[in-house]
């Protein structure tokens, strides 16, 4: 299996191509300083993935800046801290300010040239549209979990996603690579779908899994790579021959 032999590359966007790592650190620092906590990073992304896919489970139809405001009031609970509505919302909106990785425009400029890129995400389409506008590239498809009115790991996103990229551009399931970083949130209902999939493993240097829950095995996948700047060495030398 080669990645040139691959029509469409679908993203999973945050985790992938946006850091939503940092983007979510950044966004709870004022929520842990209020609750005087001593926490590491890691500690807090791993408590924010809990929470964060119990409510998906909860609320599946939920737009995703909206979740983002109730899980913020769900770790000030747990943590015996009042907060007021405007800053549990303003963390729901914090998601244009979530930075891009240092690689993902180079990277999508060039796979551009070769690929239909689509994106797969669990965000809303008003929060989607700014990162868009960080990652400088036209997407030929975006569906969203508002879209679809269900979270990621569900099978039915990409059933969903399958189904609009025959309709759109004809192509089968053994012409679509999916690209990401979450092996819960990606890789293992590929795996259901028997869809393949390409691992950037963002976090190949930290331990844990961060802002994502643990997947419930060890899902397989068709090719790793620790960037997605490696991802596009490997094409290159794959056209090298």
């Amino acid at each position: 299996m080669k990645l040139a032999d691959f029509k469409v590359l679908t993203f999973d966007c945050y985790g992938t191509l946006i850091d939503w790592e940092t983007g979510i650190h950044n966004g709870l620092q004022a929520l842990v300083a209020k609750a005087r906590i001593a926490t590491s990073r890691d500690q807090v992304l791993e408590l924010f993935a809990q929470h964060e896919s119990a409510q998906e489970d909860e609320t599946p139809s939920m737009p995703y800046s909206q979740l983002l405001s109730v899980v913020y009031k769900r770790l000030a609970k747990m943590w015996s801290v009042a907060v007021t509505s405007e800053e549990a919302n303003t963390f729901g909106a914090s998601v244009p300010d979530w930075p891009e990785f240092s690689d993902s425009v180079d990277a999508l400029k060039y796979l551009k040239q070769h690929y239909k890129l689509v994106i797969l995400s669990n965000v809303d389409r008003i929060s989607f549209r700014a990162s868009n506008v960080r990652l400088q590239v036209v997407f030929d498809g975006v569906y969203t979990a508002q879209d679809i009115e269900s979270y990621k790991p569900n099978t039915r996103n990409f059933e969903y996603m399958l189904r609009r990229i025959k309709n759109e551009f004809d192509l089968e399931k053994a012409a679509v690579l999916h690209t990401a970083q979450s092996l819960f949130h990606d890789h293992a209902p590929a795996n259901q779908l028997g869809l393949a999939s390409a691992w950037i493993d963002r976090r190949h240097a930290a331990n844990g899994w961060g802002a994502t829950k643990p997947p419930p095995a060890t899902p397989k996948y068709d090719f790793r790579f620790d960037s997605m700047a490696a991802l596009v060495r490997a094409h290159r030398e794959e056209l090298r021959g």
